[in-house]
């Protein structure tokens, strides 16, 4: 059984002491299916106390306890128009530093990383740093924890980093990040368990901005005029969910895996390394050697199929944190989430696959060893079989496994919207940026919460967490962004131990556009 199924059971080990099937109760908690003060709105206070701002002196007390080197590193970030090469052509878009993907960002565990931005756009912007437990004034969310970015402005974000780990960066701003703002960051450990001759970043995308005159904004146009069938099943969650075909913008996709619709965009290329197919990036190994792969799926709308045909993978981290080592064939990533897994070159040249799941499109990148012929897109396949995973469907490894508590404080969070009006939201509110605590759920500090992300629509969500990391279930992976498939409930646990505002929301880039955000708000 996977660690979501359990998810929806009474943890065997009574770590988290609900059961879903029965309801919320917890007799020495607090629960709630709503948003604290969501009348007022207030950013200083709610009904349940005083928020915590992002400047407060709890965000720089909990700062201050994180693991410190004494080593400062600095980078910077320029985001400004650009050219790239995509599919043959070249298209006008943005990016960090002219570069696609922007620069990978390095630190070591207990470093201070300072990163200065510059904005060269005709509109604001900010940088999000994806899955980091960092202080809550660097996390990059315009008008919650920072002003934006204006044309010609600057701001230096400066954090600690806390946990080793594959993690990225990216504008959290409306749908820039569909364009090119977005890197990889690694966060080194001094102490890595795993034995690897090379490191292998591979950060997938899907890409329509600049082709035939598409732009993200005109793609969230098109579907702000929404669809001919309404994806909205509120109320419905005793119905088994049909497969659905020919109801998404993204020509009719469906994935069982994924539990019908695969997505609403359909993208004319994807990318690996910011390079589509026609010239696939390629890392040269001798046979025998092993290979840490650090997969990012930065995409807007597609989830991937990853893998390498006839090389098996060691699983061994999502989202950062480490995972008990399965071999597996292919991994399913949704947007936002990562993985990192150890494969043994073998004699010849193999392609590293990407499969949009569900929809007919697909890139690979080269990874060279031994003599024969290279891939070539005719050559890669267009199915990758066998023993094939979810990322949320992985087991924590000990080291991380979150200690038997009960649990303080329950949030559902259903999710809800639908095609008709192409509106998405959370418990039945599109979040609004000038008004964000109208869909604020309180927690304090110290507490161990559970978040029940419930699926209301006929969609899957990529739902991501801000600040924090959370544990799939009783025994499932840690992570920060977990799928949900339609009709289905995930929990997760946390504990409450980095104050702040704090976003969660999907991932689909066009799905938080139109609403599917709210903030976890910390009171005291």
């Amino acid at each position: 059984m996977s660690a979501i199924s359990k998810s929806l059971q009474l943890s065997r080990r009574g770590l988290f002491g609900v059961s879903l099937a029965a309801g919320v109760s917890l007799s020495a908690g607090c629960t709630s299916s709503g948003a604290g003060d969501a009348a007022s709105g207030s950013a200083g206070s709610t009904s349940s106390g005083t928020r915590v701002s992002p400047t407060a002196g709890a965000v720089q007390r909990a700062e201050d306890a994180r693991p410190a080197g004494g080593r400062t590193v600095r980078a910077s970030l320029t985001s400004a128009p650009m050219r790239a090469s995509i599919d043959g052509q070249q298209v006008d878009t943005w990016g960090y530093g002219a570069r696609l993907p922007g620069p990978v960002l390095r630190s070591r565990v207990g470093d201070t990383l300072s990163v200065a931005q510059r904005n060269r756009l005709d509109q604001a912007t900010t940088t999000h740093f994806h899955g980091l437990a960092l202080r809550n004034d660097a996390d990059g969310v315009p008008g919650l924890t920072q002003p934006a970015i204006k044309p010609g402005g600057s701001f230096t974000a400066t954090f600690k980093t806390a946990h080793p780990g594959t993690y990225w960066y990216h504008s959290h701003v409306e749908l820039q990040r569909d364009r090119g703002l977005y890197g990889a960051l690694i966060i080194e450990d001094p102490q890595e368990p795993l034995e690897y001759d090379h490191e292998w970043i591979l950060v997938v995308d899907d890409w329509l901005d600049g082709i035939k005159g598409r732009t993200p904004a005109k793609q969230a146009a098109q579907l702000a005029k929404g669809m001919a069938m309404d994806h909205d099943m509120s109320g419905m969650s005793g119905m088994s969910m049909p497969s659905i075909s020919g109801m998404g913008g993204g020509g009719g996709a469906t994935s069982p895996f994924l539990g019908g619709d695969a997505g609403d965009v359909t993208y004319p290329v994807h990318l690996i390394n910011g390079r589509d197919p026609m010239r696939p990036d390629t890392l040269k190994a001798k046979p025998g050697q092993r290979i840490r792969l650090r997969v990012i799926n930065a995409a807007g709308d597609t989830a991937y199929r990853v893998g390498l045909p006839g090389v098996p993978m060691t699983l061994t981290h999502t989202d950062g944190f480490p995972v008990k080592h399965q071999r597996v064939d292919a991994i399913v990533l949704g947007m936002g989430e990562r993985v990192d897994a150890l494969i043994t070159v073998p004699d010849h040249p193999v392609p590293f696959v990407a499969l949009a799941e569900g929809k007919a499109g697909r890139t690979f990148a080269v990874l060279a060893g031994g003599g024969g012929a290279r891939p070539t897109t005719s050559s890669v396949p267009k199915k990758l079989t066998g023993k094939v995973i979810q990322s949320g469907a992985a087991t924590a490894d000990p080291s991380v496994q979150l200690a038997d508590r009960p649990v303080d404080q329950v949030h559902t969070l259903a999710l809800t919207g639908g095609m008709a009006k192409y509106g998405w939201g959370i418990n039945g509110r599109q979040f609004d940026e000038a008004n964000p605590f109208a869909t604020a759920y309180d927690i304090r500090a110290g507490q161990r919460v559970r978040i029940d992300y419930a699926n209301h629509t006929m969609m899957w969500h990529p739902m991501h967490l801000h600040g924090h990391t959370f544990q799939v279930g009783a025994t499932g992976p840690r992570k920060d962004t977990v799928i949900v498939k339609p009709m289905q409930t995930v929990s997760v646990f946390f504990d409450a131990d980095n104050p702040g505002q704090w976003l969660t929301h999907c991932h689909n880039a066009y799905h938080a556009n139109r609403g599917m955000m709210a903030v976890l708000s910390y009171v005291k």
